[in-house]
């Protein structure tokens, strides 16, 4: 038997029993007597078995495991996010199986389709920068599995969402900057096809409408989210007659480009330019000058995505029962603010 897992059959044949007895034994089952417990269950350490929980939990209709699909795994937010599903999966005695669509929608896509082979009970998903369209989404009805989306969701498709307060968090970010004596504040956006940036952007918009700031028409831009595009466009902008003073970015990437761009140019941050990001990631703390951010409360999003299936979905029906009423929860955000936005108001 060396080189293959052990099974109720590998048992069976050695003891001389059904497999079915087999199984009710180590069941501690009252129709198996005693003599042939303590037998099956002797023979089942000497022959170092294990129980296959899978097995049973396909049995029972329950694979007892959540999927999640993330579209960076190495970025906090994400992680943090994931740190928190865990913690809640662990509590009610469930796994978690982790997918990384890497910002690809094709990637997406095979995500959804491996977690339904491995017979997850619930997926969470936040979209790719790439998913437009999310048809792929039924997929995981149509096997009759839970649905949760977070962070990034498509309210156009009805499932369970978690979210953060991304417009709120946003105006109350440029409210900072506005307060802080800025008046040329940039925009540096994500895809405009998603929600999440939307909503920053409106809050954004929102917040200069209100301090009745008029804003040239290309501090405004849309996917500049990453680091090496924000880094050349906040080059462009600087050099501009009449610079921004200021910018607001949908991501921590997005303004550490921002940063990269004053170094490179000389110019003094928050002096000359501040500089405020969204997501509050790990390396905001390190950069000098450091960077103020939202912090988006990852890891309790993470938790309340989880929850959702425990609390709303497993809680109210079998897993196998397509809900009607679906949820949406938001996580307040918070502004940390830092030396990045921080000036004497007297300049």
């Amino acid at each position: 038997m060396k080189g293959k897992r052990i099974t109720i059959y590998d048992i069976a044949k050695e003891v001389g029993i059904a497999p079915s007895s087999v199984s009710k034994a180590l069941n501690n089952l009252p129709s198996v007597s005693n003599k042939i417990k303590a037998l099956v269950k002797a023979k089942a350490n000497e022959l170092n078995y294990k129980y296959n929980s899978n097995a049973a939990n396909l049995r029972s209709g329950f694979s007892r495991t959540i999927g999640v699909i993330v579209p960076k795994i190495n970025v906090a937010f994400f992680s943090n996010a994931i740190a928190g599903m865990e913690e809640v999966c662990f509590e009610n005695n469930h796994g978690l199986i982790i997918c990384q669509s890497d910002e690809s929608y094709e990637r997406e896509v095979q995500c959804i389709q491996t977690l339904i082979h491995q017979n997850v009970d619930c997926i969470l998903i936040s979209l790719s920068q790439e998913t437009r369209a999310t048809q792929h989404l039924l997929e995981i009805k149509n096997n009759q599995m839970g649905l949760v989306q977070f962070d990034r969701v498509d309210e156009s498709f009805a499932s369970h969402r978690v979210v953060n307060d991304n417009s709120h968090a946003a105006y109350e970010a440029v409210k900072h900057l506005i307060e802080q004596g800025y008046k040329k504040i940039a925009f540096l956006g994500g895809s405009d096809h998603l929600t999440v940036y939307n909503d920053r952007k409106q809050g954004y918009l929102q917040a200069i409408k209100e301090a009745d700031l008029n804003i040239p028409y290309n501090y405004i831009l849309d996917n500049e989210f990453k680091t090496e595009t924000a880094l050349k466009a906040a080059t462009e902008l600087l050099q501009y007659k009449d610079p921004p003073d200021a910018f607001f970015t949908v991501t921590d990437h997005a303004a550490l480009g921002v940063l990269k761009a004053a170094w490179s140019l000389g110019l003094r941050v928050p002096d000359e330019v501040g500089i405020i990001g969204f997501s509050n990631e790990t390396f905001t703390e390190v950069t000098f000058p450091t960077l103020s951010s939202v912090d988006q409360q990852s890891r309790n999003l993470g938790k309340a995505a989880a929850n959702m299936y425990f609390n709303h979905m497993l809680a109210a029906a079998p897993v196998n029962t397509v809900a009607q009423n679906f949820e949406m929860q938001v996580i307040e955000s918070s502004l940390i603010v830092r030396e990045s936005s921080e000036r004497v108001r007297a300049m």
